[in-house]
């Protein structure tokens, strides 16, 4: 038999995700040696990456980078949360971050064809943790901003890393603004900056199913433009940032506390696992 303790079952399963039995059978496989058990779990894993490929990715992670000038963010998925929770996955994510923001590329997609330290590039490097750790593994989104940023970082449960992250971009320094603007699109969830970001084809929409509902309700016809405005003007505050009422101050819009803080938004992210 196999010379291993309990602890290397425990150490193994933490390092890899990998289930008990399968730990212990790696671990006896390897007749004890961790490395090589280590291994072996990674190439039973790249055989069953095909298999893994339609699975949903609900569960992971947000994390991000701030130096300087500089502030990058990204969502890692998985399928489980005790995977996200991992040593593993959180040390993957880790040196994602770091080669996002040594590199800053301009989408996703030339991000996944860039080369780690390593000579793999991220996508081979995402495929391999693929296979140690067992499950689906996928980069779902990056930003990256430049300039003066807030960077708020939230955690849904504390037993979990941040599934939660918003990146703003400011027009000045302004770290305690920022820091409020950032946590009001955390919980308001904006889709928009501004009016005029909000696609015409939506807009429609939503005038006609104003429009049809005020009439479908009994409206007097005189008074239907302006009730279909005003309820247009409510999606509005629902989808746009700047119209939405201020977090901190409902009777302020976030527009109204940006003037009075001397500051403007460019542009925000905000990336939660599983939306």
């Amino acid at each position: 038999m196999a010379a291993y303790t309990s602890e290397d079952v425990k150490r193994l399963r933490e390092m890899t995700a990998a289930g008990m039995v399968d730990c212990k059978k790696a671990l006896d496989e390897a007749e004890g040696d961790f490395d090589k058990a280590v291994e072996i779990i990674r190439v039973k894993g790249l055989k069953g990456v095909t298999k893994r490929e339609g699975r949903t990715t609900s569960n992971g992670l947000v994390t991000a980078k701030s130096e300087g000038s500089v502030t990058v963010m990204l969502e890692l998925n998985c399928e489980t949360d005790f995977v996200s929770k991992s040593d593993r996955f959180q040390a993957v994510a880790q040196e994602l971050v770091d080669h996002l923001f040594a590199i800053k590329p301009s989408d996703a997609g030339a991000f996944a064809a860039s080369k780690l330290a390593s000579g793999k590039s991220v996508q081979e490097f995402i495929d391999e943790a693929n296979a140690t750790l067992g499950e689906k593994i996928e980069l779902r989104q990056i930003a990256v901003a430049q300039g003066a940023t807030a960077l708020y970082l939230h955690q849904t449960s504390p037993d979990l890393p941040p599934q939660l992250g918003v990146v703003v971009s400011l027009d000045k320094e302004s770290a305690e603004t920022g820091r409020d603007i950032a946590q009001h699109i955390a919980a308001f969830a904006p889709s928009y900056l501004t009016r005029s970001d909000v696609p015409a084809d939506l807009v429609e929409n939503e005038r006609h199913v104003a429009e049809e509902t005020a009439k479908n309700e009994g409206k007097p016809e005189a008074a239907i433009a302006k009730i279909t405005e005003g309820r247009v003007t409510g999606f509005m505050k629902e989808v746009v940032l700047l119209e939405q009422p201020f977090a901190k101050d409902q009777k302020k819009s976030v527009e109204q506390v940006l003037k009075e803080a001397g500051v403007s938004v460019s542009a925000f992210y905000r990336f939660r696992v599983g939306q």
